[in-house]
């Protein structure tokens, strides 16, 4: 029971945020929604900021797991994801929108930093370079992953941004991988 609770609450808790702000939302509307009382709310989460970022990391880390195994490019790695936001315009706009951006930017750069370090871990010519030279390609790489998408949120997500995102790594396809060449090429 307490996971079927758990889940009730999480489902209704995304179905008001569709409707409305993150910042008009109660815990009394919640267990109403729910048919459970106050005590079973707090029984799972602290407040409506746990819960919201119970959820996030749960987004998260089922991204991280499945969503860019078999992917060949860092674009394939984020379709997903955009889908996912594209699908869930008022949520995403809600949280982006609201004093819990923090926790929603924490969730963001760890999906971007993992599609990209998926995507090098796949590239022979990373085995050549040296770790602080990986790590600062992959945060270069995730921030401008980032503020591709804090653009697009920024604007209301009135664009597409997978035809924006494809046509940007068209127009700079091959720049990951003689960037990371020439790293290698210093660190031999």
């Amino acid at each position: 029971m307490p996971t079927f609770t758990k889940a009730a609450i999480k489902a209704t808790f995304i179905s008001l945020l569709n409707k409305k702000p993150l910042n008009k939302i109660t815990v009394k509307e919640i267990v109403e929604e729910c048919g459970i009382n106050r005590n079973s709310f707090y029984y799972h989460f602290d407040d409506i900021p746990s819960l919201l970022e119970e959820i996030l990391v749960e987004e998260a880390d089922r991204f991280v797991a499945t969503e860019t195994d078999n992917n060949t490019s860092v674009y394939e790695s984020l379709i997903s994801v955009i889908d996912y936001a594209s699908s869930n315009k008022s949520v995403i706009q809600h949280i982006y929108n609201s004093a819990n951006r923090t926790t929603f930017d924490v969730y963001l750069n760890r999906i971007c930093t993992h599609a990209i370090k998926s995507y090098f871990d796949k590239l022979e010519i990373t085995k050549n370079i040296a770790e602080d030279d990986l790590d600062a390609m992959i945060m270069y790489y995730k921030c401008q992953l980032v503020g591709f998408i804090i653009d697009w949120l920024g604007g209301g997500m009135k664009y597409d941004l997978k035809i924006k995102m494809k046509r940007i790594c068209e127009l700079f396809e091959g720049s990951m991988e003689s960037a990371l060449d020439r790293c290698a090429k210093i660190n031999v």
